[in-house]
């Protein structure tokens, strides 16, 4: 007899699971795993994605101590098609990132931002300061990116528009698909200004940024790590890349995810067949 595949709904249920999300939220747990069935409930393409890797998405966050509420922008689980399903991916937003950050105690400043066509005049090619200018019109020409530490340590990174556009067709199949096909269905097409700012400041952390895996900066390292993968036993997946091609980064004792072996823990009921909100 083949064991009933657990859905979502079935899995949060479950004793394991419940009390792995306790162990990382404390008194919050409920509330989060109340959000996770909430925002898969309302994104039809969620729905389509395996529970396992909607779950694992929401760990990552979790052991973050971020909230998954969209609007709030701090952490987001994006449904992705790939050759074998659909599957749910882990993001940071931008003010993941800043959160992260700063909690390291590291961080006297951090921003990232728009740039209107004269506010930068130049950039330094040795020291890569950049020299500001005036604005002379509302017109967006770039990104930029800043931060500085408690140490004194200052470094910004500036990328125009086309770069940035650039970037997510290179970087993002989904942002591709919609440029071939008209669509608006990347988050790169319905926030650019978003994705944009993330983007910079992602690069500015993790090319200046302090990462280590210390008590104090490995949540931020993690999130560089995780951001816009799919976590499987064997690591990080990502799916959604240059190339086109999956690919694997392991990872270590870093973080502890709540889905160890999370199917075994659930034992189908006898006799009854699942309802519909179990299917949810």
């Amino acid at each position: 007899m083949r064991q009933e595949t657990p859905s979502l709904q079935q899995l949060l249920n479950s004793e394991g699971i419940k009390r792995r999300f306790e162990e990382l939220l404390d008194n919050s747990a409920p509330s989060f795993i109340s959000s996770i069935l909430t925002i898969v409930n309302s994104n039809p393409k969620l729905k389509e994605c395996s529970p396992n890797s909607i779950l694992s998405a929401a760990g990552i966050a979790a052991a973050l101590k971020l909230p998954i509420n969209p609007s709030l922008g701090f952490a987001h689980i994006v449904p992705y098609k790939s050759k074998g399903g659909t599957q749910a991916q882990f993001q940071l937003g931008f003010r993941g990132y800043v959160q992260l950050a700063m909690r390291s105690g590291q961080y006297r400043t951090l921003n990232s931002g728009a740039v209107c066509e004269g506010q930068i005049k130049e950039i330094d090619f040795v020291t890569g300061e950049i020299i500001r200018g005036e604005k002379i019109s509302d017109n967006v020409v770039g990104y930029v990116a800043y931060m500085e530490l408690i140490n004194g340590f200052r470094k910004s990174l500036y990328m125009t528009s086309e770069e940035l556009q650039a970037h997510a067709e290179k970087y993002s199949q989904s942002y591709a698909y919609d440029l071939r096909s008209g669509k608006k269905s990347s988050v790169w097409s319905t926030n650019f200004d978003a994705m944009a700012k993330k983007t910079v400041l992602k690069k500015l952390l993790s090319t200046f940024g302090i990462i280590s895996i210390d008590q104090q900066s490995a949540a931020l390292a993690t999130a560089l790590q995780a951001d816009q993968a799919v976590i499987t036993d064997e690591g990080f997946r990502y799916i959604d890349n240059e190339h086109g091609e999956e690919k694997i980064v392991p990872f270590s004792d870093v973080i502890e995810l709540p889905n160890d072996d999370s199917s075994s823990d659930y034992e189908p009921p006898e006799d009854n067949p699942p309802t519909d909100a179990d299917k949810n």
